[in-house]
This record gives structure tokens, C-alpha cells and sequence, in this order.
């Protein structure tokens, strides 16, 4: 056990946050100490620790309720890092079945008990959003999908969604820290903030072109104050070869993006020449409209609310072990349940 950490009544009573904390998500330390978990997980070290059975050795397996993609092991893999525990799971990314034990906890009870809640919940909303994005990802095939869901969380939490979303399969991230923490750099070009402050698409094509470095792409949105096949054209004609693509987020309030508009911008563009310059959706996208816009001639996606409303997959924590003897609650099988997928951890 590390210090500091809530296992009595007396440090949860001592716990008093500062007035005057600018936010209200955990801290690093506040979830290291066990102040994120479920307060009958203290009282239950209470119990043990009085009976002196505190140490007891046991078997943790969890499980999930339904099938997706695992995400958030490395956060849970931190968190019982430095601890006396053995921990076996499955591999991020990797899929999983409905009741399929996805990780395993071998040590003292109180070791890691404290923690059930805090390591359920680093993987239960990744799992979800990591799932959301697998089926975007398949839907696109060999298109890039990129996440812009950022804007939909908290701060705090939202690099966790777009890592998971990069675990599920999707190309890129535009959330800063996001992209940063997975490996890549952010992807995005500009709002449609600067074209309504600018006041016109190509003026602000012209300038994207001059002040950005060479390697970020040039792609444009031409959604902003006229119809979009006419401004892709005039954003073409401006920028010729250096134009990489043009982006499409008509509001849902003009009938949003739609296989007819995509399939007329890319006649239009191929019409004039501009066979090279790529289009890009975003705004409401799910598999089966990625599915149609990429028929209709959509060549990368942004998603964003597909992923972060996905539900998180309810996933539990049974004890299977109790001092080498076999054990589970009513409606489940004593033991350990065998899965040769998982891989020992820590």
C-alpha cells in the first residue's frame, strides 16, 4: 500500500479539498490515493482490518457485460503498478465476448480492493468509445477516420475518449494533449470562426496557405456562406495543386451533409480538373452514413458524438479466490475461468 491512501473512515473524514481548486475532476494524486472510489470499499477495509484479515490472499477476475474493444488497461495498469499484486489481461485494442473474464488480479486483498471502482472506470468509458470508433473505423475501410469529440467531454477526461478512439481504430485526434499522449500530432485546420471573421472562404484559404508551414495540409471548409460545390470550386481555383482537400459540416439546419451533395462537389471538382482535392465530412457522421457518404464520393471523416455518447460497457469484478479455496456469489462458478487470451501485466 502507498501513503496518504483512503483506507479508514478517518482520512476520508481528514479529506477536505480546496475551496479554490480551479476544476473539478480528480487530480493524478487524488485517484493514486483511492478519493475517485466508492466509499464501501473503505468501509470494507474497516471490517477486514479489524478482523485482521486485511491480508487476506485472493483472485479478482473482471468481466464485461457486453462484447467491444478493450481500452483504458494503461491507465489500470498504472494504477496497480508498485503494488505486491500479479495482473493478468487482454491487450489493448483486442476485442472481447459478453462475460469473458478480460483481466485478472492475484495478491492481497488489501492491495488493490480499495481500487475496484477506480479500475473499472478506467476501462469501462475508453471500452465504449474505443468500441463507437472500431465500428466507424470498419465502416470506412481504408478512409481515415479522425476524432473530434473533444468538445463533447470535460477537459479533463476528454484525451482519455479520443486515446480510446485512436485504440478503436481511428487515424488521428484533433484534441491537442489527445494525439500527443497517443504518439501523432493533432489534426485540424481552422474553424468556421475565422472564415466569419475573415468574411469570405478564399481570403481565408489565401492566407491559410501562406502563414501555415508546408507539411499541414491544406483543406478548407466551404460550408460557410454559400453553396458548397460553388465555394469548392472557388477554393480550388485559388490554391490549384496546393489545395488538399475540402471539408463539408452543413449545419443540420441546411439539411446537413448528404450523399447528393458529396456526389455533386466531387463531379464538379473532377469536372474542372481537380481530381486530386479530397473530401472531407464531419458533423453527426455513424457507420452507416460513413458508409453512404464514402459511396458517394467521401474520402476521410471526422466524427465526434458517435463515439462520445457511446454507453460504457458495464464490466464487474468478482472475487473467484479466497485463501487458495475456490468462491464466487450465487449465479456464478467458483474459480478461476480460464482465457487463454489474456497476458500477464504486472
Amino acid at each position: 500500500m502507498l501513503g496518504h491512501e483512503m483506507t479508514s473512515l478517518e482520512r476520508v473524514r481528514n479529506l477536505k479539498p480546496k475551496p479554490d481548486r480551479l476544476f473539478h475532476s480528480a487530480t493524478h494524486e487524488e485517484i493514486l490515493q483511492g478519493a475517485t472510489t466508492d466509499i464501501y470499499f473503505v468501509r470494507s477495509y474497516e471490517l477486514l482490518r479489524h478482523m485482521g484479515l486485511g491480508g487476506t490472499p485472493v483472485v479478482a477476475e473482471i468481466f464485461p457485460r457486453r462484447g467491444g474493444v478493450f481500452a483504458g488497461i494503461e491507465d489500470a495498469k498504472s494504477l496497480l503498478s508498485g503494488r505486491d499484486v500479479k495482473m493478468w489481461s487482454l491487450d489493448e485494442g483486442e476485442e472481447f465476448e459478453a462475460k469473458e473474464v478480460i483481466m485478472r488480479i492475484e495478491g492481497a486483498y488489501d492491495e488493490f480492493g480499495l481500487f475496484e471502482t477506480v479500475i473499472l472506470g478506467c476501462m469501462a468509458s475508453p471500452s465504449g468509445w474505443a468500441t463507437a470508433a472500431r465500428e466507424c473505423k470498419q465502416a470506412a475501410a481504408d478512409a481515415p477516420v479522425y476524432c473530434f469529440g473533444a468538445r463533447h467531454l470535460h477537459p479533463a477526461v476528454a484525451p482519455v475518449m479520443e486515446r480510446a478512439a485512436i485504440t478503436g481504430g481511428f487515424d488521428g485526434a484533433s484534441c491537442i494533449l489527445a494525439a500527443k499522449l497517443a504518439g501523432s500530432e493533432p489534426v485540424g485546420t481552422v474553424p468556421h470562426a475565422v472564415i466569419l471573421i475573415m468574411g469570405d472562404t478564399v481570403q481565408v484559404a489565401n492566407v491559410y496557405d501562406k502563414v501555415m508551414p508546408p507539411d499541414a495540409p491544406r483543406v478548407v471548409l466551404v460550408d460557410t456562406f454559400r453553396d458548397e460545390a460553388h465555394e469548392a470550386l472557388r477554393v480550388a481555383e485559388a490554391l490549384g495543386d496546393r489545395l488538399d482537400g475540402v471539408r463539408l459540416d452543413t449545419p443540420g439546419e441546411r439539411g446537413g451533409v448528404t450523399p447528393e451533395l458529396v456526389f455533386e462537389v466531387r463531379k464538379r471538382l473532377d469536372q474542372k480538373g481537380f481530381d486530386q482535392v479530397s473530401i472531407m465530412v464531419s458533423g453527426g457522421l455513424n457507420p452507416d452514413r460513413i458508409i453512404e457518404l464514402k459511396e458517394a464520393g467521401a474520402t476521410a471523416f471526422g466524427v465526434g458524438s458517435y463515439v462520445t455518447k457511446a454507453p460504457p460497457i458495464d464490466m464487474t469484478m468478482d472475487l473467484k479466490v479466497v485463501n487458495g479455496i475456490p468462491v464466487a456469489k450465487r449465479g456464478r462458478i467458483p474459480g478461476i475461468t480460464d482465457n487463454p487470451k489474456l497476458k500477464r501485466q504486472i
